[in-house]
């Protein structure tokens, strides 16, 4: 997870932090449409938000419950099961945990030691069968039946992927369940694997489809609604600049020839690490930008240079985030990673998704560290992985404004 070039890049952006936030004081928040709602390249390129540590005030939601549960050593990726039950939280060091969940209340059952794996960003079969967990140079993909049915003799495990590449952080499915995506952080591109056929034929190296270049350190992964796009963020652009990408790669054509999938590329502040989508907006939080990006997904496939269309000012390093109230509302990790001087962990609630501005309603309290989210199935639920804390974290969506 960790290289030369990346701490030195985090160097470089800590650098230019005091004059972005001054850059971004006289800029405005968003630069105003050219008449008739399009906008030019110049001015894209003007609303890119800059690197900054200036977080948005804003007060504390009292009223929204949130529950507090011991979690692994360092929790990483979440899952929620397609019943609503159970809950799978990732231990980077080595390990599955399953909660049961039960009105937005964790309680721990069991858990999985993984023999050295680092299991890190997870992922749900749209069936809801298998789940993939990002590791090491590939993926590790278990049996949700296996998990459940407490079978201590049984290993959870059905098969591992490698790859020639390093550093492998977050994983998708393709709608079909057939193919699997992984970033490669290490390596700045993301694999390939064939499910339907290691399923079928056992786990071997002939799974690996290829791998799709992407910028410097690829992280955050989003599929769309309607399955024909994967939207990918890359912390860098190039080592000499702060500001980084969100790619939009078509899935179909991944799937056959990976080298030529990719779309567009755009710019999306300073280290964009998480992505999710609706059918109209694609969301990025710019961990470096303390700021949370809205882009048009017509737009990034015909007109990617004005695809950015709006932008708020969040809290301390925004990392995860997830879409609740029907799409209409998002919630963001504001992880603090770095210990920004007087800057303190929370969660972010932000309205406006679905129609309107962005507007930050308010802070959540969390753990330290706030990382990775999942939304359970029925929308009641948003799981927080609180990384530097080891807590597993539950918010209730029903008090959200």
């Amino acid at each position: 997870m960790c290289r030369v070039r990346r701490v030195a890049a985090a160097v470089t952006a800590v650098l230019v932090l005091t004059v972005g936030a001054v850059a971004g004081l006289a800029r405005g928040s968003v630069a105003a449409a050219v008449p008739g709602g399009a906008t030019t390249a110049r001015d894209m390129a003007s609303r890119i938000p800059p690197c900054s540590t200036a977080v948005a005030p804003a007060p504390m939601l009292k009223s929204v419950t949130t529950r507090f549960v011991p979690g692994p050593v360092a929790p990483f990726g979440v899952a929620v099961s397609r019943d609503d039950k159970h809950v799978v939280v990732a231990d980077s060091n080595g390990g599955l945990f399953l909660y049961s969940l039960t009105s937005s209340t964790l309680t721990r059952e069991r858990s999985e030691s993984l023999g050295g794996q680092s299991p890190l960003g997870l992922a749900l079969t749209p069936n809801g069968r298998y789940l993939i967990a990002a590791n090491g140079s590939g993926a590790t993909v278990f049996d949700m039946a296996r998990i459940d049915a407490d079978n201590s003799s049984s290993s959870w495990t059905r098969g591992t992927w490698r790859s020639s590449g390093d550093g492998a952080i977050e994983a998708a499915v393709s709608p079909d369940g057939h193919f699997v995506f992984v970033t490669l952080e290490d390596s700045d591109s993301l694999a390939v694997f064939n499910l339907q056929r290691a399923l079928s034929n056992g786990f071997g190296a002939s799974d690996l489809v290829g791998t799709v270049p992407l910028g410097i350190s690829p992280v955050g992964m989003a599929v769309s609604p309607g399955g024909r796009y994967l939207y990918v963020t890359s912390e860098l652009r190039t080592p000499r600049q702060t500001e980084a990408e969100l790619t939009t790669i078509d899935i179909r054509e991944a799937t056959r020839s990976p080298r030529h999938a990719v779309v567009s590329t755009v710019a999306a502040g300073c280290s964009p690490v998480r992505v999710v989508a609706t059918k109209s907006s694609v969301f990025v939080t710019a961990r470096e930008s303390d700021a949370l990006l809205k882009f048009s997904a017509a737009d990034l496939i015909t007109h990617p240079g004005a695809a950015l269309e709006d932008q708020i000012r969040v809290g301390e390093a925004p990392v995860g985030l997830a879409l609740v109230d029907h799409d209409r509302t998002l919630v963001v990790a504001d992880s603090n990673r770095f210990a920004a001087r007087g800057a303190t962990a929370t969660l972010a609630v932000v309205t406006g998704a679905a129609h309107g501005r962005l507007t930050l309603a308010g802070y959540l309290k969390s753990g330290s560290f706030p990382r990775d989210m999942a939304v359970s199935p029925n929308g009641e639920t948003v799981i927080v992985s609180n990384y530097g804390s080891g807590q597993v974290e539950t918010v209730d969506v029903d008090h959200l404004p």
